[in-house]
């Protein structure tokens, strides 16, 4: 897997991004960058924190500053936020980044992954499903169209999604270049 670019996993939140990702980068003996985590670690400061001061427009526009300088890394699988997709420039910098895998998972799995997590400020606001809907059906066709593979995670383990992932993105290697075949 040396030869295989970047790996970025985006999907909405619940979808496994962050475990799935910090598995996949021990398998591959890379290093593993979560957009989240290094905005948090940045700013000194928690997403629900970010979002009560400076909005959420102020906190995709760190998310956007943080995608431009994580694509800039080699050889490494990152984690994208789930509301990553929502600006054309990120979605034009994560395809540009290396091989980018949308891990989709069911409303129904979001609502269980996500049912006892405080730190989601989206989720803060009401009808808990509801919300998730209007953001899967914003979402999926922005997730799909910045993919080059979609990973379903519903009712899997983390270590299956793991060698599904190594599996599907060594075939999607052109030997002759090292780059993602198109």
């Amino acid at each position: 897997m040396q030869d295989v670019p970047n790996l970025i996993l985006i999907g909405p939140m619940g979808a496994g991004k962050s475990t799935i990702g910090r598995l996949l980068a021990a398998e591959l003996s890379r290093e593993f960058y979560d957009s989240d985590h290094e905005i948090q670690d940045r700013c000194g400061a928690d997403i629900p924190w970010i979002f009560d001061v400076e909005g959420e427009s102020g906190f995709r526009d760190r998310e956007s500053a943080m995608i431009d300088e994580l694509m800039d890394r080699e050889q490494c699988v990152i984690a994208t936020g789930g509301g990553a997709v929502l600006r054309e420039q990120n979605r034009k910098r994560i395809r540009e980044g290396g091989t980018v895998i949308y891990l989709f998972t069911t409303v129904e799995q979001q609502l269980k992954r996500t049912a006892k997590d405080r730190n989601r400020p989206l989720l803060q606001r009401g009808d808990r499903e509801r919300l998730l809907r209007d953001m899967f059906a914003l979402r999926d066709p922005l997730y799909r169209a910045t993919a080059d593979l979609v990973v379903r995670t519903d009712r899997r383990g983390p270590r299956s999604v793991v060698n599904d992932i190594i599996r599907r993105a060594q075939r999607m290697v052109d030997p002759l270049t090292c780059k993602a075949s198109p």
